[in-house]
């Protein structure tokens, strides 16, 4: 009887299939990658081999690629970013073009984590990291139809000096991006520099307690739902699909919708002072100060917020034009909340849509349990048509 091939086998040969439709990848590395996956099964290590993406040239020297990789996670390539000149679009270029949307070639996967997201939607990883600055997590997990995470700014290491951005990770569902929170955040340290090497060697890993990860929490989850935050011109198919899934949550009993005001002030020019080096600009302080005490209030009790992910959907390769795909995401960069967006259904031409979910500062392990009960009631993600 021929042996089944092994998991990292199974994901470079869909990476070959696949990949030079969708264009996730910019490097592939497939004899490092058996070789990791041999020692990481006979060493015992938690993850077993488990196979996964690093986002894009500099990802495999991220923190929690060095975490994953300690504990037996292998990399098997780094996904596509936006290229040179076109650093705030939101796709990517791999190696063999540009990435497309795996549920429409004519459409962005979003960015900047463009090709983690196709890559795990594909079924090309398990999971695979991402860094969110603005969205880059979230809008790419909503509009390929898989989860993504952004973790609450500071809790990991980041060298984004703006404060902006944190460590993400895009998964098949909040079940499957369970194995990078265990590895990623308990006891972390911050490593060393890491040395200019393609696949490093594993940061070691201070002995530690496993990761108590959250009961299932109990229902119904008391929950705010916004359709715009009080400011963002939202799609009303968009709007609509993720109205049908809270809709669903509520009479599931998973949710209980409670009366506050979630209204926000546009975070537009105070993202952008500070992403510019301005954070005391007055008015970029007065925005986060009072969108800062807005959140305490809202989120109080333990209280979630959901939103649409984007207030748009997918937008053509040629840009989104004025159109900003992160109305509904960077404010939660500014005040450092964790977020996710869930899979929540499709627009009648054939989009994902993405239903986000927002918790309290630090409180990554109740969102992720919250995300897990949340995803046990919506359908259940699809796997894009092959290419």
């Amino acid at each position: 009887m021929t042996p089944m091939p092994s998991a990292v086998a199974r994901a470079l040969e869909r990476i070959d299939r696949l990949d030079p439709a969708l264009h996730a990848f910019i490097e592939v590395w497939p004899d490092e990658a058996l070789a990791r996956e041999r020692e990481a099964v006979a060493r015992r290590l938690p993850l077993g081999g488990l196979p996964f993406a690093v986002k894009g040239p500099s990802g495999i020297r991220s923190f929690a690629a060095r975490r994953l990789i300690a504990a037996g996670g292998v990399p098997v390539g780094a996904t596509s970013v936006p290229g040179p000149g076109t650093h705030w679009q939101t796709w990517g270029r791999g190696a063999h073009g540009r990435t497309v949307n795996p549920w429409r070639a004519d459409r962005t996967p979003g960015g900047s984590s463009a090709g983690s997201a196709v890559a795990v939607a594909a079924g090309m990883v398990e999971l695979a990291t991402g860094s969110d600055g603005a969205g880059s997590v979230r809008i790419p997990a909503a509009w390929c139809g898989v989860f993504g995470l952004k973790t609450t700014n500071g809790l990991l290491p980041s060298p984004d000096r703006s404060g902006l951005a944190s460590a993400g990770v895009l998964a098949r569902s909040a079940a499957a991006a369970e194995p990078y929170l265990r590895q990623v955040l308990d006891g972390h340290e911050t490593p060393a520099t890491a040395p200019p090497l393609k696949m490093p060697a594993p940061v070691p890993v201070p002995a530690r307690r496993a990761l108590p990860l959250p009961l299932p929490l109990p229902l119904p989850l008391p929950a705010v739902y916004s359709e715009d935050l009080g400011f963002a011109d939202v799609d009303p198919e968009v709007a609509a699909v993720v109205g049908r899934a809270v809709d669903r949550l509520v009479a599931a009993g998973t949710v209980r919708l409670v009366e506050r005001d979630a209204r926000l002030l546009d975070p537009v020019g105070a993202w952008t002072a500070v992403r510019g080096g301005a954070p005391d600009d007055p008015e970029a302080v007065r925005v986060r100060r009072t969108n800062d005490e807005r959140l305490a209030a809202l989120l109080a009790g333990g209280a979630l917020l959901l939103t649409p992910a984007t207030p748009n959907r997918p937008h053509g390769h040629e840009g989104p034009g004025d159109f900003y795909s992160t109305a509904l995401t960077w404010a939660f960069n500014l005040s450092g909340h964790p977020a996710a967006s869930l899979p929540a259904g499709f627009t009648g031409d054939g989009c994902p849509v993405g239903l986000q979910l927002v918790a309290a500062r630090g409180a990554d392990l109740r969102l992720l349990a919250a995300a897990r009960a949340v995803e046990d009631v919506l359908p259940a993600a699809r796997r894009p048509p092959a290419r």
